[in-house]
C-alpha cells in the first residue's frame, strides 16, 4: 500500500478511536466504530472489502436518531476517506 494510503488509514484508525473511545456517545454507536475497526484489521479481506464492510456499518449507524451531530459529521467523514481506498 502507497504512503498515502497508510496515512489515510491511520487518519481512519484515529477518528474511530476517537469516536469508540468517547463516553458521550451512544454505546451502539461505540460498538459500530470498534467493529469497523474490527473490519479494517481483519487481514482476510482485501483493502476495498475491508473498506466497503466499514462503510456498511457506518452508514447504517449514521441515520441513527440518536447520533450526535458531531459524530455524525465524523462518520461521513471517515466514510469519505474509506471511498478513496482501492484495492
Amino acid at each position: 500500500m502507497s504512503t498515502d494510503g497508510q496515512e489515510t488509514l491511520a487518519q481512519i484508525d484515529f477518528l474511530l478511536k476517537q469516536i469508540s473511545e468517547n463516553n458521550t456517545v451512544p454505546r451502539n454507536i461505540r460498538r459500530c466504530a470498534e467493529e469497523a475497526l474490527a473490519d479494517l484489521e481483519n487481514d482476510e479481506n482485501s483493502s476495498a472489502v475491508k473498506a466497503s464492510n466499514a462503510i456498511s456499518r457506518l452508514e447504517d449507524v449514521s441515520i441513527d436518531p440518536n447520533c450526535p451531530v458531531h459524530v455524525r459529521t465524523q462518520i461521513y467523514r471517515i466514510v469519505s476517506l474509506l471511498e478513496t481506498i482501492k484495492d
